[in-house]
């Protein structure tokens, strides 16, 4: 039966029954030389091959391309609501390709990051997918060195050495200043992400750009970085803000939501109203950031083209190896809810 190994389906026998070469079946059966087979055989060998139950062995035929038609997506942390999307993204373009992603999880872990780049590399993945690239990072130095096709997505390195798909940072920054300047808004704090990552980096850059381009002082003591892009470090990084400044700020952007959640619970704590005392923007627009109370003005990415774009560059990559890089940067967009109100007279705080 189908399950005794020499009574496998074979090639051979797939050809055999739509009545072709067996190099006319393989051709027919392989995403990237179909084009090759007039569609009525390809019809023809399609339906033999279903009818036999016929699975392709891709460890064989790997042994012949040098190509295991598999790509490895690498995310830090698969709790984050934001990168679900995204891989979906990725996943549905590489499946159209005919490409099979494994998922690796970093848990923002720098030693975890560099053995999964080692073990992705040892199973011989066509490609890579990478969201966790520091702005600093010597495994992506030894990716460079290693060969193989590397995507970055929502992430930039700065010499602009890898093809990347992200967001206007900059641009989403901008809006949110616009925004709050527009509401009388000029005690404005920024609670950064991680300055290691370019994300959390090009976001304070575009903070500390847009408010002097508005005309708005900026506050050192209103200004600080998060260790990292979670609850607990956006209330203790506002937490912070408000224990040192005489007035509190009338509003705080934040280098993403999660980091916008911890301010609402250090607003809170500080017996302050949002956004009656203090507004608050976020940046990404999580799902269900909408729920909360009050729902939270931030900046929506679109993360499932972002990993659509991602894996058009790494198809682009694997097609023609000399194709020149590119650095993708899509647009966001501002969604103004209820964390935001016009400016009053700043809270006396401390």
């Amino acid at each position: 039966m189908a399950n005794d190994a020499k009574d496998a389906v074979t090639l051979r026998d797939v050809a055999r029954a739509a009545g072709v070469h067996p190099g006319t079946a393989s051709r027919a059966l392989n995403d990237s030389t179909r084009s090759l087979v007039r569609p009525e055989t390809v019809e023809r060998v399609v339906a033999a091959a279903g009818t036999l139950g016929y699975r392709p062995n891709y460890l064989a035929r790997s042994f012949k391309t040098h190509q295991t038609r598999s790509v490895g997506v690498v995310i830090p942390d698969i709790a984050n609501p934001l990168f679900p999307p995204m891989v979906l993204g990725v996943e549905d373009r590489l499946t159209a390709e005919g490409y099979v992603t494994v998922l690796a999880n970093t848990q923002n872990d720098a030693r975890r990051r560099e053995r999964i780049f080692a073990e992705m590399l040892e199973r011989h993945v066509d490609g890579l997918i990478v969201a966790t690239a520091q702005r600093e990072d010597p495994a992506l130095v030894t990716l460079a060195h290693s060969g193989v096709a590397v995507v970055l997505v929502n992430r930039i390195v700065e010499d602009r050495s890898f093809s990347s798909a992200s967001v206007d940072d900059a641009a989403g920054v901008r809006a949110v200043v616009n925004h709050l300047v527009g509401l009388g808004h000029e005690r404005i704090a920024h609670v950064a992400g991680p300055q290691s990552m370019s994300t959390g980096y090009a976001r304070r850059q575009g903070f500390l750009a847009s408010m002097r381009s508005a005309g708005r002082p900026v506050d050192p003591d209103l200004v600080v970085a998060a260790d990292s892009f979670t609850i607990e470090e956006g209330e203790r990084r506002a937490a912070s803000i408000l224990g040192r400044a005489a007035l509190a700020p009338t509003a705080i952007v934040a280098g993403n939501d999660m980091l916008a959640l911890g301010c609402y619970s250090a607003l809170e704590q500080a017996g302050l109203r949002c956004p009656e005392d203090v507004s608050v923007v976020g940046f990404n627009d999580m799902p269900f950031i909408d729920r909360l109370n009050p729902p939270l003005t931030t900046v929506r990415i679109p993360h499932y083209e972002l990993g659509a774009q991602a894996a058009q560059l790494l198809v682009d990559q694997l097609h023609q190896p000399d194709v020149p890089l590119k650095v993708l940067l899509l647009v966001p967009s501002l969604v103004v809810r209820g964390s935001t109100a016009p400016a009053r007279a700043p809270v006396q705080v401390g």
